[in-house]
């Protein structure tokens, strides 16, 4: 036999060999891509599998969730630790019966604008707050408020007072906080000026947001029907922050209805249900939690959870301190770190704190817990309930 005649088959043989190996190659890359698509674990989730991964590309990058603070206008920025928040809400203007605007003196004003600089400067987003519970004119701010949207000549000078304000000083955007539309006709002028600020501010690229109260009883479990609101409101707002703490109020004077974390699964659920109802989605929904402590005795102050720490730093993995011989309840890092998880396995956008002036500093602090898991990728696609 030739050379030839033996290279020929020899070579015929390797080209098939090595075929037939990059082929099963391509194959199995091709077998393993195929089994965890997209497509393939929806399907397993469906059929009440549970799957578990490490990775979840293409479902939740880092920092696409919100952390909101609302800040003082007394407080110095310079003592606000702003490294973990997204957005920070200046707290407040004050909305006057013919529609002007009013912030608590120079001193408001200045702290406002070393606010916007500072955060700025971080790659932050400041808005600025209307509203509140209090006015700075005396009584309750829901009387001022409420006259201001009424009438459309007002309501529209506000709108423009707003818009202004936001020019003037570099916002990129407006918190609504109207506490609380208590009939149909409020639910209705809210609606009305949330429309119209919306429009004006989406011209200018800028964000608008809303505070409502939890709508639930701490209590009771059941709907609070004595606030009152449109849903369709808030499909005009990029982000709905929810009040879901000061519970001691519902069915008289109890300090450890606060905010606990049975409270807040039926207010999660509550506003879940609402938005999927109304085809609206709950990425707009972040959950509000209170950076303060309720004392038993309703004739002691509220505690800033850095008082708290500052007393005794082991308490901050719990919910409960006394101190001067009395009882308070507020939320520790777990409990901050479980809603949280709560918030995100609902789909919210994110969560929101009041305020950040209360927060304690360094291994502490809340703020920096919350950051934490909304930051840390999901480890679990679906779980069978």
């Amino acid at each position: 036999m030739t050379k030839r005649k033996i290279l020929i088959p020899l070579i015929i043989a390797v080209f098939f060999t090595v075929f037939g190996f990059l082929s099963g190659v391509l194959y199995s890359n091709y077998s393993s891509q195929e089994a965890t698509s997209p497509r393939n674990i929806e399907e397993m989730a469906h059929s009440g599998i549970i799957v578990e991964t490490k990775q979840m590309p293409n479902i939740q990058t880092p920092n696409s969730k919100v952390l909101i603070g609302y800040v003082q206008d007394f407080r110095d920025p310079e003592t606000i630790n702003l490294s973990e928040l997204t957005h920070i809400i200046f707290s407040f203007a004050h909305p006057t019966k013919d529609g002007d605007l009013v912030l608590s003196g120079e001193t408001a004003l200045k702290n406002l604008q070393t606010l916007v600089s500072k955060a700025h400067n971080q790659g932050k987003s400041v808005m600025l707050a209307i509203g509140g519970w209090f006015h700075l004119n005396g009584g309750e701010s829901y009387d001022y408020f409420k006259s201001a949207i009424q009438d459309e000549k007002t309501r529209s000078k506000l709108v423009n007072e707003l818009i202004s304000l936001v020019e003037r000083e570099n916002l990129d955007g407006i918190d609504i906080d109207f506490e609380h539309p208590r009939s149909q006709e409020d639910a209705k002028v809210l609606a009305a000026f949330t429309k119209e600020l919306s429009e004006r501010l989406k011209s200018m690229n800028k964000q608008l947001s809303i505070a409502v109260n939890a709508k639930v009883h701490s209590v009771a479990g059941t709907e609070i029907t004595s606030v009152v609101y449109e849903p369709e409101m808030f499909k005009y707002v990029d982000y709905v922050n929810i009040m879901a703490y000061d519970g001691q109020w519902d069915g008289g004077y109890h300090a450890a209805n606060l905010s606990p974390y049975s409270y807040t699964e039926n207010i999660v659920s509550y506003w879940t249900n609402l938005f999927k109802d109304q085809q609206i989605s709950t990425e707009k929904l972040v959950l509000g939690v209170p950076f303060y402590a309720q004392p038993e005795d309703p004739a002691a102050k509220q505690l800033s959870y850095a008082t708290i720490v500052n007393h005794d730093s082991k308490s901050s993995a719990n919910d409960t301190i006394t101190m001067n011989g009395t009882t308070y309840h507020f939320n520790g890092i777990k409990t901050m770190e479980r809603k949280t998880k709560l918030a995100l396995s609902h789909g919210f956008g994110g969560m929101m704190l009041w305020e950040a002036g209360h927060d304690a500093k360094g291994p502490y602090s809340l703020t920096a817990s919350i950051s934490d898991v909304l930051q840390s990728p999901p480890q679990k696609l679906y779980t069978k309930q």
